[in-house]
């Protein structure tokens, strides 16, 4: 793979809440990327400022989308980009989703936080190929209704009988808010799937994704089909913890950052607190 950034221009920027933005993008010369598979990440050049890794969240052709949320240095450059917008693309990186290994089998979409944006192409790419699948799960979580991604999508789904059948649970609701409230694992009795024939594909903060893999678990899902991955890439040591935490395993370049939950967390790992 080129270690040189090919040059992409933003085509549009949708501002998705108060820090979060998706931009479109486009090539602008001869070269591209190879082609993105759901779950895969590139990295994304803000000219004169940094780097920093981004899932793709739409991949239409060779335009892709990146959902970012304004955090730091590179991701607030970024994200104040508006059409015209110049940034440099490498890419694709680390390993997928792997929709293709779940056909037959019913779909349980589980993503909090930023987690709606890597999972985007795989719940897209299940739609659009309905006999494939069985049920289509999309449970999402987000901290308040305004920090939903993808808000006026997602509430679509909730409100129609399906596919997909939708739920959305907030933490802190507003006056208006009406839905569910707590967290996203809390949504998984109402979904509708057989766990001897389910893969889960959960995404969202290092948090969520250990609740909710314990909580697949417990339904009955074997680890090897709770397929997870973190909703950012968080900065920091692995610590000295002897056992490896989800969010270094999910890291790796060679290991993630979608993992099998099998690869994070041996069935005989004590689960007490702060673990």
């Amino acid at each position: 793979m080129d270690d040189v950034p090919l040059p992409y221009q933003v085509t549009q920027a949708r501002d998705e809440t108060a820090d979060t933005v998706t931009l479109t993008l486009a090539p602008t010369g001869t070269g591209l990327l190879a082609p993105f598979t759901p779950g895969r990440y590139a990295l994304v050049h803000a000219l004169g400022v940094g780097r920093i890794p981004v899932p793709v969240s739409r991949i239409d052709r060779h335009e892709l989308a990146l959902t970012i949320r304004s955090a730091e240095a590179v991701s607030a450059a970024l994200c104040a980009l508006r059409p015209g917008g110049r940034v440099g693309l490498r890419g694709p990186f680390g390993t997928g989703w792997e929709l293709d290994r779940a056909a037959g089998q019913d779909l349980l979409v589980v993503a909090d936080g930023l987690g709606p944006a890597p999972l985007r192409p795989l719940v897209l790419d299940a739609l659009a190929a309905p006999q494939l699948y069985g049920h289509l799960n999309v449970l999402v979580g987000a901290r308040t209704p305004d920090d939903i991604l993808y808000a006026q999508q997602t509430h679509a789904w909730s409100a129609a009988h399906g596919p997909p059948h939708c739920a959305v649970t907030v933490e802190c609701p507003g006056p208006a808010w009406e839905g569910p409230v707590g967290a996203v694992t809390a949504l998984l009795d109402g979904a509708r799937f057989e766990p001897a024939n389910t893969t889960a594909y959960v995404c969202g903060p290092v948090e969520t994704v250990r609740a909710a893999a314990r909580a697949l678990l417990g339904h009955g899902l074997p680890a090897e089909r709770i397929r997870v991955a973190l909703d950012s890439f968080p900065d920091g040591d692995a610590g000295h913890d002897e056992r490896p935490r989800p969010e270094d395993v999910l890291l790796s370049r060679n290991g993630g950052p979608v993992v099998g939950w099998d690869q994070v967390e041996s069935p005989s790992s004590p689960a007490g607190p702060g673990t």
